[in-house]
């Protein structure tokens, strides 16, 4: 399965949850759209009214550190977020991210390639086959690790919660 997007260059480390939904919200009963609305606008206040449908972000190591609040995953699935690749994740945040069927891969190389060329690539579309493990950015194919096992079926069904319900009707 091949995922396409424009990219979004987050260049940064150690982007928290904070900044991904801003915490002031944390106890707002927003639906999932009403999250996207604030999605890295501590960030980037263009991202949320400009990212679209597919888009990819690619950002530096220990994405999503931080509290373990499942809104820094929903706002930027909502938002349109087909995937993240990034230097590394913070343990919960690349859970949830499973669990809400939105693909995290960790590839520290196109993280700082990237980055490195940002202004050139920022936004150019790129794409993302998550079985094969191929990124491919500009110029530059990176092979990253595929998607595979429980995650990949989990991601197939749409999340956990659709994943269990299908698991539980075939039972």
């Amino acid at each position: 399965m091949e995922l396409q997007g424009r990219v979004w260059i987050l260049d940064d480390d150690d982007i928290n949850t904070d900044v991904i939904y801003p915490g002031k919200y944390t106890y707002e009963p927003f639906t999932p759209e009403e999250m996207a609305r604030h999605a890295l606008e501590d960030f980037d206040p263009s991202f949320a009214t400009e990212v679209a449908a597919g888009d990819v972000i690619v950002a530096g190591r220990n994405f999503g550190c931080g509290s373990s609040r499942e809104q820094a995953v929903t706002c930027l699935a909502a938002a349109g977020v087909s995937a993240v690749v990034a230097g590394s994740f913070a343990r919960l945040w690349y859970r949830n991210a499973i669990n809400q069927a939105l693909v995290a891969i960790e590839c520290a190389e196109a993280s700082a390639w990237a980055r490195e060329h940002r202004d050139e690539l920022e936004k150019q579309t790129v794409s993302l086959d998550i079985e094969r493990g191929r990124f491919s950015i500009g110029d530059r194919v990176f092979d990253v690790p595929p998607l595979a096992g429980k995650a990949l079926e989990i991601f197939e069904a749409g999340g956990l919660v659709p994943y269990t319900k299908r698991k539980l009707g075939a039972s």
